[in-house]
């Protein structure tokens, strides 16, 4: 078993906030991240694949395939949007980078296994500080 991985950028705003419950809530729970004028991120998304290398071409699957489908499906979704109000696969969740990563799973996990692998883990640097992985 190959593991692969992509790495792929992207900036997005966003707030932390339950829409059931008040701003001064909301700031107890979420802090200065539930600004009801958003804040952003510069943000770092890992897409590690596994699978067995195809003898015939000599790998799992072609990366420069795998960064297209990032950034059709994911990428250029989220890159200078924000979370809360114009990507799809993030309406309905609290926007928190745990959320995006569970998210990005389920849109990236069919496809991947249409290319021959599967999708093995995501991980999503939200600050120098602060990342999040997710293994589906």
């Amino acid at each position: 078993m190959i593991y692969l991985t992509r790495r792929e950028r992207f900036n997005s705003a966003h707030r932390l906030y339950r829409p059931d419950m008040s701003d001064e809530e909301n700031y107890r729970v979420y802090g200065k991240c539930s600004n009801p004028n958003w804040h952003g991120h510069n943000y770092e998304l890992y897409v590690s694949i596994k699978g067995e290398i195809k003898e015939s071409l000599g790998y799992v699957i072609n990366m420069k395939d795998l960064s297209k489908l990032i950034r059709k499906h994911i990428i250029d979704k989220i890159d200078h949007k924000n979370m809360n109000l114009e990507v799809d696969f993030m309406k309905g969740r609290i926007t928190s980078t745990e959320n995006l990563a569970i998210a990005i799973w389920e849109k990236l996990s069919p496809l991947i296994i249409e290319m021959g692998a599967e999708l093995h883990k995501i991980r999503i640097v939200e600050t120098e500080n602060n990342s999040v992985e997710y293994y589906g």
